[in-house]
């Protein structure tokens, strides 16, 4: 069977792990995630990065850091994940969903202006599969509203937009670092700071409320309770194992990169025929890392007879979210602005296949041929 992930080590993972423990420092902030902090903040340029046991976890700072009220509006897209979304109705706030484009999946930019209220406080921009979402349009929205914008580029660590990284645009970003990302530490997110208005507060917020890393600074005599909060710090066991991906981030990138261009080489003739639909073209001045390879079909019935087809011959491909608007907290906590149509249609035709550091281009062969069998188009 060749999985959908499976999940990569460098080879140093281990070893960072029990140095950490050598050292005697097991909870969160210790050298290796103040490794980890270095990193985004050199490599990526954001103003501050901050390690958290999830990208949940950072969306849920994110949303705190805007002081959203009771019934404020969020607009995002339909087509995420739950975390999303359930950030902001934790605080209250009422997700404004708006549709996607046909191209990327990622928020229709032309249709956030229409659905912006009185009480629009937040955009939040998916860049989906690890594709920019139109973020100079995004921005000049913002702006002119004077509005937060929060990237959730879960997926779209060291992906670009006109030369600048996807999370360092707007005003924060949060990146993901599951195990079914490009890189990992099995859970584990981060925060990125853009806007210097957020750095003191969002570090207090991480800290359960308290000013205890100043207290480590030297910056004050005794740390307390300061403002709202919660345990958002990974272990240094996670800082540990990030580290050690971080420092192979750029070859694992290409990597994904590789395999991803190979699928192209292979699928785009089933393109061309009209048999399905691939990934949209990076244009310029936008490039992806790899994320993810998709197929866009006919219609369900053809996307769930595809996963069938490829299951007999040990592959495993797998549909991906169901709308956010479509579901029971959906319906319950939030509101549609507009129709939901390519959000309905392109969701329900869309398979992911295996994509993962260590697929062989014999499975990406095999893969392949086999999609082909399906659409009765073999080689």
């Amino acid at each position: 069977m060749i999985p959908f992930n499976k999940p990569y080590m460098t080879g140093k993972e281990l070893s960072y792990i029990a140095e950490a423990h050598a050292k005697g420092h097991l909870a969160g902030d210790g050298e290796f995630t103040k490794k980890c902090h270095a990193w985004f903040e050199q490599r990526l340029g954001t103003k501050k990065a901050l390690l958290t046991h999830s990208c949940t976890a950072s969306l849920e700072i994110a949303a705190l850091l805007c002081g959203l009220e009771a019934g404020d509006e969020v607009i995002m897209p339909s087509y995420t994940f739950v975390s999303t979304a359930n950030a902001f109705v934790l605080r209250g706030s009422v997700p404004v969903f708006v549709d996607i484009r046909q191209d990327t999946l990622n928020i229709d930019e032309n249709l956030i202006e229409a659905a912006i209220t009185e009480r629009t406080r937040v955009i939040v921009a998916v860049h989906y599969a690890g594709i920019a979402c139109e973020m100079d349009r995004i921005m000049e929205i913002a702006q002119r509203h004077d509005l937060i914008v929060i990237e959730d580029a879960a997926q779209a660590l060291l992906s670009t937009y006109r030369g600048r990284y996807l999370g360092t645009i707007g005003h924060i970003g949060c990146l993901s670092f599951h195990e079914t990302k490009n890189i990992i530490s099995g859970e584990g997110g981060a925060l990125l700071v853009n806007d210097r208005r957020f750095a003191e507060r969002a570090e207090i917020i991480r800290e359960k409320g308290t000013n205890r890393s100043q207290f480590f600074r030297g910056q004050v005599d005794k740390y307390t309770w300061v403002d709202v909060g919660s345990s958002y710090l990974p272990s240094e066991l996670i800082g540990a194992f990030l580290y050690a991906q971080l420092e192979h981030g750029e070859e694992i990138i290409e990597r994904r990169r590789a395999i991803f261009s190979r699928y192209a080489e292979l699928l785009s003739p089933l393109a061309d025929k009209g048999f399905c639909r691939l990934p949209g073209r990076e244009e310029p001045g936008i490039r992806g890392n790899g994320h993810m390879f998709y197929l866009i079909l006919e219609n369900l019935d053809a996307r769930s007879r595809l996963i069938r087809h490829l299951k007999e011959a040990g592959i495993l491909a797998v549909f991906h979210y169901v709308p956010l608007h479509s579901a029971p907290a959906g319906i319950k906590y939030a509101r549609v602005n507009g129709t939901m149509a390519v959000t309905e249609d392109l969701s329900e035709r869309l398979v992911r296949l295996p994509l993962y550091h260590d697929l062989e281009d014999e499975d990406i062969l095999k893969i392949s041929a086999a999609v082909k069998a399906f659409f009765g188009a073999g080689d």
